[in-house]
């Protein structure tokens, strides 16, 4: 049944959980969200008792450093590839491969731009003398958002290995639910830049 060559019309409505792998797949991504939540909550809330604490006379506060306009263009990147992902989503429903293929890929694409401007930040805050262990908010700061940079990674691998080693094998109740599950954790990954959007850099500049 995973390698049968279905239709539009005899697509399952729910092909992410056609099978007992597929539900495995949609449960366990779950239990890792939630776990990353815990995560993610506890690197907030060291940041939020850490922001602009250091030594005497600290070179840099949040609202010296933080530049909105950079931060407002990441967060409209990874916004649109959330689009992205859902119409890659749409077309798999709908049995349209090269539309998914063609989606995720454009949501490769804003990822990667997303990841750009990330690296560009965090050089320019290096080279101004904002680094690592310059401070506790900076340390603070680098390992939040930094890690939420690893989970961009990690995200952007995991859809260009589906993108290259599906490309000649088309679409089937094996590979749908991992296409599926990778755009529920890309969702994941943005819904928690937008609190870093407004936790580090609209709090931090309007204070």
């Amino acid at each position: 049944m995973l390698n049968t060559k279905f239709t539009p019309q005899t697509w399952p409505e729910h092909p992410e959980q056609a099978t007992h792998e597929g539900k495995n797949k949609y449960v366990g991504i779950w239990i890792f969200i939630c776990s990353d939540i815990v995560l993610f909550a506890s690197l907030f809330a060291t940041y939020i008792s850490l922001r602009n604490k250091g030594p005497a006379g600290m070179q840099f506060t949040s609202q010296e450093l933080f530049e909105l306009p950079l931060a407002f263009v990441m967060t409209m990147f990874l916004l649109t590839s959330s689009l992205t992902s859902v119409y890659a989503m749409y077309h798999l429903k709908n049995y349209n491969f090269k539309g998914v293929q063609l989606w995720t890929g454009v949501t490769v694409l804003l990822g990667l731009g997303f990841l750009a401007l990330e690296i560009y930040e965090f050089y320019h805050y290096v080279h101004i003398g904002f680094g690592y262990t310059q401070s506790a908010f900076s340390s603070a700061f680098f390992t939040l958002v930094g890690t939420h940079g690893l989970h961009v990674i990690i995200g952007l691998v995991w859809m260009i290995c589906l993108i290259v080693r599906n490309a000649s094998r088309g679409l089937n109740l094996y590979n749908a639910p991992k296409y599926f599950v990778a755009s529920i954790y890309w969702h994941f990954i943005d819904v928690v830049w937008v609190f870093i959007f407004t936790v580090v850099y609209l709090m931090g500049v309007l204070g």
